[in-house]
């Protein structure tokens, strides 16, 4: 584990303090944790979104088309 000396305005400390009490956590090291890995969760992998699952399961489901040459067809 790392240690960390940061600075936060009174708003976030209060915020901190919140978390803190509502989730019953030891210290606000623990509160920064269970913040930053709710907005991993949430925010930085939208590709594990279960509705981003389901659309691919939609495209998945598609008749697909068979092409010989790319380029041929493309181009």
């Amino acid at each position: 584990m790392v240690n960390a000396l940061i600075k936060i305005s009174e708003d976030i400390n209060k915020v901190l303090n919140i978390v803190k009490a509502k989730y019953g956590f030891k210290d606000k090291g623990e509160a920064i944790e269970f913040i930053i890995q709710r907005y991993i969760e949430q925010e930085n992998e939208p590709d594990l979104r279960p509705e981003f699952i389901e659309r691919m399961k939609e495209i998945e489901r598609q008749k697909s088309i068979e092409v010989d040459n790319f380029l041929e067809r493309y181009l």
